[in-house]
């Protein structure tokens, strides 16, 4: 029995040891791979047929004629800098650039990512993709086939970032700015420290996403620009409805937006005149906000009770000090008079949009369940009630430093 009992152990250990051994049998070394680290996505002109190669179709088979033009970013083997560099800007240490730019053509970002197979000999894989870049075109003829895509590929991460350029995307894959030798991850530096300093909301291509399923609420996504040759500007939001790019904001827009949803940190600052004082900058620091959304008369109505708090940074052109609470008041006056106008004007743009990008059709989702139920059938059909709900706005700052004053 004692040898018996000894065999099977044997052959269990066997047969553990032996399912352990082939734990790599598929492995591809990070060598051996294309790690794709961004993308960018134009419009191509119907003529660029002739430059796509025969890969996944027949030549004379008739095809639609759109075309995409991607760019893709693919870092090099041994040049991505791991940390500070002697070499220059957009180097890996030896002069040499870390990542390597491949330009293709496709009908579907499917297809073209395959023309990208055919042109490089590692395999690709996009599970370290940070940023897809899109042009404002693309963006105008609607993101469903792409985020279709996206959305279904494993590799792909939801907090990657899918930002909008003003101008062509591909443009975005060749910026090198001196602060990030790797430009896809100075793009993803920039708009993920916005964050951090209460410039930006954290709204990654996950999020976009949940936006776009909800019957009540419209995406946006950053809004970017290039300015001068090495810059990278945070322009605005680009918003969305039906799935297309309705419309875009200012930078300035983008503190309102987040007044409105009472986002954390505060990070704006505000320039404004105040009668008697000159000119002041207030620095929000804080902002509260609070949505009460009611059925009045048939239709729904939108309460907004938004307290900011701040600081005084900057007092300037006048030869009065503010040394007293009654300038205080003024100036906190000044500020919620100029901020709530702000506020108004960015709501009544997004309605004329018909882009609900606040969210106020979930708020009436969740308390008016009955009201929802028998107007709306689809989204469609509350983006156009948006567009006339009345939206009312009461906002208030404190004031809570004021820095050195004068004895």
């Amino acid at each position: 029995m004692g040898k018996i009992r000894a065999r099977w152990v044997l052959g269990l250990l066997s047969m553990t040891l032996a399912f352990h051994l082939t734990g790599c049998w598929d492995q591809v070394e990070i060598e051996n791979r294309a790690l794709v680290l961004g993308l960018a996505i134009d419009e191509a002109p119907p003529d660029t047929a002739q430059l796509e190669p025969t890969v996944a179709h027949l030549k004379n088979e008739p095809l639609p004629k759109k075309m995409l033009r991607v760019t893709a970013q693919i870092a090099v083997p041994g040049r991505v800098p791991l940390g500070p560099s002697n070499g220059g800007a957009g180097s890996g240490g030896d002069g040499e650039s870390p990542v390597w730019v491949v330009q293709v053509y496709g009908h579907s970002l499917d297809e073209a990512l395959n023309n990208l197979q055919q042109q490089i000999a590692d395999p690709r894989y996009l599970i370290h993709l940070r940023v897809i870049v899109i042009s404002k075109g693309i963006a105008k003829d609607g993101l469903d086939e792409l985020n279709d895509y996206l959305r279904r590929n494993p590799e792909v991460r939801r907090r990657t970032w899918l930002l909008v350029s003003e101008a062509e995307a591909a443009e975005l894959m060749k910026v090198a700015p001196p602060l990030e030798r790797v430009p896809t991850l100075y793009l993803q530096a920039m708009v993920e420290k916005s964050i951090l300093m209460g410039k930006f909301p954290a709204n990654y291509i996950g999020e976009f996403w949940v936006e776009e399923s909800n019957w009540g609420q419209d995406g946006y996504l950053p809004y970017i620009a290039i300015q001068g040759k090495e810059n990278v500007l945070i322009k605005g939001l680009a918003y969305f409805s039906g799935g297309r790019l309705a419309g875009t904001s200012t930078a300035v827009d983008i503190g309102a937006y987040m007044a409105v949803k009472g986002y954390n940190p505060g990070g704006y600052s505000a320039l404004i005149r105040v009668p008697n004082l000159g000119y002041v900058m207030i620095k929000i620091t804080e902002r509260h906000a609070k949505t009460d959304v009611r059925i009045v008369d048939g239709k729904p109505q939108v309460n907004l009770k938004i307290h900011v708090e701040g600081i005084l940074d900057e007092h300037f052109d006048s030869r009065r000090n503010v040394s007293s609470e009654t300038d205080i008041d003024l100036i906190e006056e000044a500020f919620e008079e100029d901020a709530t106008k702000l506020l108004k004007n960015f709501c009544r743009q997004t309605q004329r949009h018909h882009s609900d990008i606040f969210g106020f059709g979930e708020y009436v989702r969740a308390y008016h369940p009955g009201f929802w139920k028998s107007n709306i059938r689809q989204k469609s059909d509350w983006e156009q009630m948006y567009a006339d709900i009345p939206i009312s706005i009461k906002l208030a700052l404190s004031i809570r430093r004021t820095g050195l004053k004068a004895k």
